[in-house]
């Protein structure tokens, strides 16, 4: 995979991962976020997926079978169990800023991901470092998730779409992280969701619902 089709199947998975966190902010079902989360997993080891057969790097290509079963499909499927889909409480009803507002302050973390990290895209000077800003992007809209969502799950979402931003850039920039430290982090990443996931069905044991809101109303 040389060339134009390198940079093109590159560019595709790259901005899919974007999409995805912007697509985050955009719906308010708890099984579409969960379907949106499962995406953007995906499409992150497709980027190291690409980049490792570009490359002839079978670390990277080991990196990204382990972000795709643990991303794509472990955590995706812990995030459903912990939310409850076949409950009323589904919606993300209150979220502290709307959908338009979140739209908007999304396009305005792209900008300024783009005009912040421009040279060193210029600075690592190929196809894959050309795209670095997209993955700051996708991390600064996953903090965006998790300061201005009421529900665990979309919580939960941002704090993956961080992660997820985090290893874009990692693939980008240096053409992947070493293949023992993208396991453990991505194990990481499946214990801090495990541990949420089982505090969230807890909570709902507890008090019947987990929105911050409620919550803090029993606490008055």
């Amino acid at each position: 995979m040389t060339g134009s089709p390198y940079a093109a199947a590159l560019t595709l998975a790259v901005g899919s991962v974007l999409v995805c966190a912007i697509t985050v902010l955009w719906v308010t079902s708890t099984r579409s976020v969960i379907r949106v989360v499962a995406i953007q997993g995906v499409a992150l080891g497709l980027v190291a997926m690409i980049l490792g057969i570009h490359l002839r790097d079978a670390g990277l290509i080991g990196a990204a079978t382990v972000v795709l079963l643990v991303k794509g499909a472990a955590i995706p499927l812990l995030l459903g169990k912990a939310s409850g889909t076949g409950t009323v409480h589904s919606r993300e009803s209150r979220p502290i800023v709307n959908v338009p507002a979140s739209l908007v302050a999304s396009v305005f973390l792209i900008v300024l991901a783009f005009a912040a990290f421009r040279d060193v895209a210029r600075f690592v000077g190929t196809t894959a470092g050309a795209l670095v800003p997209v993955g700051v992007a996708t991390l600064l809209i996953g903090f965006f998730a998790l300061a201005t969502r009421q529900r665990p799950l979309f919580q939960m979402a941002g704090l993956l779409m961080v992660d997820n931003g985090t290893a874009l850039v990692a693939f980008l920039c240096t053409a992947g992280v070493p293949f023992l430290v993208e396991v453990g982090v991505s194990l990481d990443v499946l214990l801090g969701v495990t541990v949420l996931m089982v505090l969230t069905m807890r909570l709902r044991t507890e008090f019947g619902d987990v929105d911050l809101d409620e919550l803090r109303e029993l606490h008055d």
